[in-house]
């Protein structure tokens, strides 16, 4: 496919672009926020819903066994995952799905623990569910994203936390957490009857030289203790079709998951969700190739540009996702200042660090799933502005 193609989402009901001005205050600046591209997604998803729709019919939809047949060969094929249907279960969106999370394994009052910073509905939904928010900071060190497995064990013990939630790849920083810590903070949570809710739906995104490993590859001991979340959404750019799995190996702990979500009634995926999901799966694996390659070429050019126009700016290429995170703390240590100075001064929109928690102030993150023009336009009113 050729991504260089300008697609015109305006006036589609698209947040990334149709929303600005009820977000940043104006529409005449230029949109690199939301984590969606601004590709078409693959043929043969677009095929399949033309195909549904042309059938005409819209009644309530079974979710049958094929629909998951290719979810689990492609991660059998590509991660080494020997997921069990009945693991499966549905719901809207991953917000949702660790939502779910929260309510069946933990009560008002009960530690809720994240890893900061992090994608801001980790700390919304712990906090809108009248849970305790406990943050275990990343160490950072000239990009680097690390954990602080002594501060990981303590937070855990002195705060009567019941769930974690994992962020697997991390958005924002990137990082693709290899085997070894994974059973680290497993092995800790175990010894403490700690849930890890890991949310894994950039998984499929990961660039060249790295290797995802989910939390669902860990040793049968922690089979009680471990959830995953997965989607085709940010994968393939159907995010608006609203089709995501939790998946629980333990039968106990998936009858408690269930429970609320069945109390709440969730769980029903709509027709074309279901029809994108099956096709993703079952056809869309060149297609991810080819923008995979893409979005590696718009970090090495962002990069490159950073180093030679801006280097005040720091940003480390990252493991995997299509979200860059730049620091910005030389020049605007303040988030304010810097938001101001993007909004208003340079007239992009992107993420402001500081919702990603306190340690992301002087930081923004772009996203860079977009034709290499954008980019290269955003990056140039940054300097210009600069």
């Amino acid at each position: 496919m050729n991504f260089d193609i300008l697609v015109n989402r305006k006036n589609t009901d698209c947040i990334k672009w149709d929303g600005l001005k009820e977000i940043y205050g104006k529409d005449d600046i230029l949109p690199l926020w939301i984590a969606d591209m601004d590709f078409e997604s693959s043929p043969e998803i677009i095929d399949a819903l033309i195909n549904r729709s042309e059938h005409g019919v819209f009644g309530y939809p079974l979710i049958s066994a094929k629909i998951f047949e290719p979810f689990i060969e492609w991660n059998k094929r590509r991660n080494g995952l020997n997921i069990d249907q009945e693991w499966i279960l549905t719901c809207p969106g991953l917000v949702t799905g660790f939502t779910l999370g929260i309510l069946a394994f933990t009560k008002e009052g009960d530690g809720v623990m994240i890893q900061t910073p992090v994608y801001p509905p980790f700390h919304s939904s712990v906090k809108n569910n009248n849970r305790i928010l406990i943050e275990n900071q990343l160490i950072e060190k000239e990009g680097y994203y690390t954990i602080d497995f002594e501060d990981f064990e303590r937070k855990i013990r002195e705060n009567n936390v019941k769930l974690f939630i994992l962020c697997n790849p991390h958005n924002p920083v990137g990082r693709v957490w290899t085997l070894e810590e994974l059973e680290r903070m497993a092995e800790i949570c175990l010894k403490y009857d700690v849930k890890i809710f890991s949310d894994e739906i950039h998984s499929d995104l990961i660039l060249k030289g790295y290797k995802f490993k989910s939390i669902l590859s860990l040793d049968e001991k922690y089979k009680k203790i471990i959830i995953s979340a997965m989607a085709p959404s940010k994968t393939f750019n159907i995010a608006g079709l609203t089709a995501s799995m939790v998946l629980i190996p333990d039968e106990d702990t998936r009858e408690t998951y269930d429970k609320v979500r069945q109390s709440l009634s969730i769980g029903m995926l709509n027709i074309f969700g279901l029809t994108a999901l099956e096709a993703a799966y079952r056809h869309g694996e060149q297609w991810l190739e080819e923008v995979m390659s893409y979005i590696e070429d718009n970090f090495d050019y962002m990069i490159s540009f950073i180093k030679e126009e801006m280097p005040h700016v720091k940003c480390r290429k990252p493991e995997a996702t299509y979200l860059g995170w730049l620091d910005f703390r030389n020049i605007y240590p303040k988030q304010d200042d810097l938001n101001d100075f993007l909004i208003n001064k340079a007239k992009v929109a992107l993420n402001s660090g500081l919702t990603f928690g306190k340690q992301g102030e002087g930081f923004v993150r772009i996203n860079l799933g977009c034709p290499r023009s954008i980019l290269e336009e955003a990056l140039n009113r940054i300097r210009t502005a600069l």
